[in-house]
């Protein structure tokens, strides 16, 4: 009868212990697999491949990180030609999951030409909050075949609150096809988060209203915040393209410098995930000082200012503000 009672136990511990079992979920960068874990919450175990203060642009993907791939159930990119490495590194790996394009679906912006480095100022139908027209837009295709540079369209959707809502339903319907006894547990995070979201919008809104129209101008490292600047009305000047490879032109660099003196543009900042050695320059012959690096594809490490991305967007926000009223 205890052998009976013994076996009895084990099998109801056993099933416990599956029922508890956390879904295996692979982000491809460090700011999907906080989205990724806050929807999926505790039925997900979520592995980043480009960690914290990690460039995606310039990824090299390890047996390591072939490995954690080869485990997991849902692998979450973000599309738009952001991860060229990622067919290669899924081929290789054979990877047998599902995969949840983020971005897919979202209002992508179109990039500038690769020889145009004077920011968004000549882009003509911005839409930033508060006014009635809209760009030119067109919804987020998915990723093509596997290439080291961006396509037409501008991948870097996350910087702004309002798009990311389309992020987070594209995650949670990946994580319902692979957990639908989950689904209503995952609903509630995405609606619970989706609120913050709208929350963060409405206070950037709120924190760019506070620096005059003819103030809001900043030179950064590469060109990282169409979306930001797209939606909440910052105009973002920068000497390299959308990629962190790319090289900056003498001439574009000696231009930024001559528009930076003439319009006396103070904000001036290098991003976690780039060489200030350009920016340095800028701001010695513009008589200005960097500010406080600005997180565009990378969180911070947990302890550092940007470990989440919510805490990212509020902290950028807080910084361009600061620098701006500088200007």
């Amino acid at each position: 009868m205890k052998k009976i009672l013994a076996a009895c136990l084990l099998a109801v511990t056993s099933l416990g212990a599956q029922a508890q079992e956390k879904m295996p979920v692979v982000a491809s960068f460090s700011i999907l697999g906080d989205l990724v874990t806050e929807i999926g919450g505790d039925r997900v175990s979520v592995r980043t491949l480009v960690g914290p203060d990690g460039d995606a642009h310039v990824f090299q993907p390890s047996p390591q990180d072939a490995a954690v791939l080869a485990s997991a159930r849902l692998l979450v990119v973000n599309g738009l030609g952001f991860e060229g490495w990622i067919s290669r590194l899924t081929s290789t790996t054979r990877f047998a999951g599902v995969t949840t394009v983020a971005s897919e679906g979202v209002q992508a912006l179109d990039m500038e030409e690769p020889d145009d480095h004077k920011g968004h100022s000549d882009h003509k139908g911005h839409s930033h909050a508060g006014h009635d027209h809209k760009p030119a837009e067109k919804p987020a295709a998915k990723p093509a075949a596997d290439h080291h540079h961006h396509g037409s369209q501008d991948p870097h959707a996350w910087q702004d609150a309002t798009r990311v809502k389309t992020y987070v339903a594209n995650i949670l319907a990946g994580l319902i096809k692979m957990d639908p006894a989950g689904a209503d547990y995952f609903k509630a995070r995405a609606l619970a988060y989706d609120a913050k979201l709208d929350a963060l919008d409405q206070w950037i809104v709120a924190q760019i209203a506070s620096v005059p129209a003819a103030k809001r101008k900043v030179i950064t490292s590469h060109d990282a915040f169409g979306y930001y600047e797209n939606r909440y009305g910052v105009e973002f000047v920068s000497a390299a393209g959308v990629s962190t490879q790319a090289e900056a032109a003498a001439g574009d660099v000696a231009s930024i410098i001559r528009q930076a003196r003439k319009e006396q543009i103070k904000a001036i900042f290098v991003e976690n995930i780039s060489n200030d050695r350009l920016i340095q320059q800028v701001a010695r012959e513009a008589k200005a000082t960097v500010g406080a690096p600005l997180f565009s594809d990378a969180l911070s490490a947990k302890t550092g200012p940007a470990g989440d991305y919510l805490s990212m967007m509020r902290y950028n926000t807080e910084q361009l503000v600061k620098g701006m009223k500088l200007n």
